[in-house]
């Protein structure tokens, strides 16, 4: 797995697949649009990931960035995501962006509910 490393170790990392999932989105639809993860309360775990494409980054987000394709983080999730890595995988149930997080002590089986 290759992993775009900010200036931070702790700060969340994306693998090369997931910014590469993004520029295949940007082809197919014609827009660049970025990648945002949140953290927010609620699911069956405690918290749950939000994960959307959204038009532009607001000005206190964490920007992860390679070859134009951008991954956001509000300053509220981030220290839910320290150290997490946020890839792209696919398997038989699907196609989707996850979070690999070791702050999480327990998750769903859906893998977007976790608890700390």
């Amino acid at each position: 797995m290759d992993l775009h490393l900010p200036a931070d170790a702790s700060t969340p990392r994306v693998t090369d697949r997931a910014f590469a999932r993004l520029a295949e989105i940007a082809d197919m639809t014609g827009a660049v649009k970025s990648l945002r993860v949140a953290v927010e309360g609620g699911g069956c775990s405690g918290f749950q990931y939000e994960i959307r494409l959204e038009d532009a980054a607001a000005e206190d987000d964490l920007v992860l960035e390679k070859d134009g394709q951008r991954v956001l983080v509000d300053p509220v999730s981030l220290p839910f995501l320290q150290n997490a890595v946020i890839d792209f995988t696919e398997e038989l149930i699907g196609a989707r962006f996850v979070i690999e997080n070791p702050n999480a002590s327990s998750s769903c089986g859906c893998g977007t509910s976790f608890s700390i």
